[in-house]
């Protein structure tokens, strides 16, 4: 056995050099934002207090806009945030669906947006994926937004269909290894959330599994659930009763630790890939240019309802943990998302399907 061959690997080849990428990629990402921005999010807030008076146009609903379409774990997120936003500001908040090219239109809607705080954005991982994936995308994640807050992250969960003899994720991979092309995957669209791990996966496992794009979360679940595919990476809120009903089949979660929802479940890493881990991460910002009260109040806002113990629990109980930072911890975290998918893409020759 090769030095540093997870324990039990079949010896089918040595793992990529991306390994170093993965111990890299480990500290990376939302544990490291959380240590980096916890000290800033009580100034935040109280700065905030002072700008809210200023923010915003008395009356006017204010739009969460949503670029995907409703169901969503985002579209979910967004909902439960504008109600309790509304609640503590009495100033109504809406969520605007505007779903399209894997948010591509939706994110581009606000980048050109009036820069007024009425208009927010919450987004997910492609609105940085895109850029790599698909060469040329109508915005810049990092230049026409002005952050706001993450507000929550999520994990994912590994499943097969039952007709699939695999049990665990040594045993998948080699199933794979064995049939090369063979295997394939569900995800809701090139550089969706699902599309992401399933890469990163075969990327540190060097297995050919190949991809089923479908138009939306639902219909990527659904054919995982029907045998058209054979695996998929499903949000856990979507999942779970799939998974409890014996429908699915769960391998592992793609989380840093296990979850509470799922706590027989363990993570890709302790399967055998030290280094992964995906969480899908939800982020609300506002078009470059929003005035700094604007945004120091629609801070304090998202930080009061992610925090609050209602929406706390709610999303406990759907698979995701309600956050609530400084505008700081957006940027810090779509640099270093940026860097890291770019990397997969470029690494793997991915396209837009």
């Amino acid at each position: 056995m090769r030095p540093g061959r997870p324990c039990g690997w079949p010896e089918t080849g040595n793992l990529p050099a991306s390994r170093a990428h993965a111990r890299a990629s480990q500290g990376e990402g939302i544990a490291m934002l959380r240590r980096r921005t916890a000290g800033l999010v009580l100034a935040t807030a109280v700065c905030a207090v002072v700008a809210t008076a200023h923010a915003q146009s008395p009356g006017k609903p204010v739009r969460i806009v949503v670029p995907f379409p409703p169901g969503g774990s985002v579209d979910v997120i967004a909902r439960l945030l504008a109600a309790r936003m509304t609640e503590i500001s009495g100033q109504s908040h809406i969520v605007d669906n505007r779903a399209g090219a894997t948010g591509v239109i939706g994110t581009e809607h606000v980048a050109r947006a009036a820069p007024d705080g009425q208009t927010l954005l919450l987004n997910t991982q492609p609105c940085v994926v895109n850029v790599p994936l698909m060469g040329k995308v109508p915005y810049d994640p990092i230049r026409d937004f002005a952050p706001v807050s993450l507000v929550a992250t999520a994990a994912s969960m590994l499943v097969v269909h039952p007709s699939v003899p695999a049990r665990n994720l040594k045993e998948l991979v080699a199933l794979a290894r064995s049939k090369p092309g063979r295997l394939n995957y569900s995800s809701s669209g090139s550089g969706s959330n699902p599309h992401i791990p399933a890469e990163f996966m075969k990327q540190l496992t060097r297995s050919d599994i190949t991809h089923v794009p479908y138009k939306g979360g639902g219909p990527a679940l659904t054919a995982v659930l029907g045998g058209e595919v054979d695996l998929s990476f499903i949000s856990l809120v979507a999942v779970l009763p799939h998974v409890e009903a014996k429908r699915l089949r769960p391998i592992a979660v793609t989380s840093a630790k296990r979850v509470l929802l799922a706590p027989d479940v363990p993570t890709m890493a302790e399967s055998g890939l030290p280094g992964f881990e995906f969480s899908a991460w939800f982020v609300l910002m506002a078009p470059a240019g929003t005035p700094q009260p604007a945004i120091a109040a629609a801070n304090q806002l998202a930080v009061r309802a992610m925090q609050s113990p209602e929406v706390r629990e709610r999303l406990l109980k759907e698979g995701s943990e309600a956050l609530g930072t400084p505008p700081e911890a957006v940027t810090a975290l779509l640099k270093s998302e940026l860097v890291r998918w770019t990397r997969l893409v470029k690494e793997n020759n991915l396209k837009a399907e």
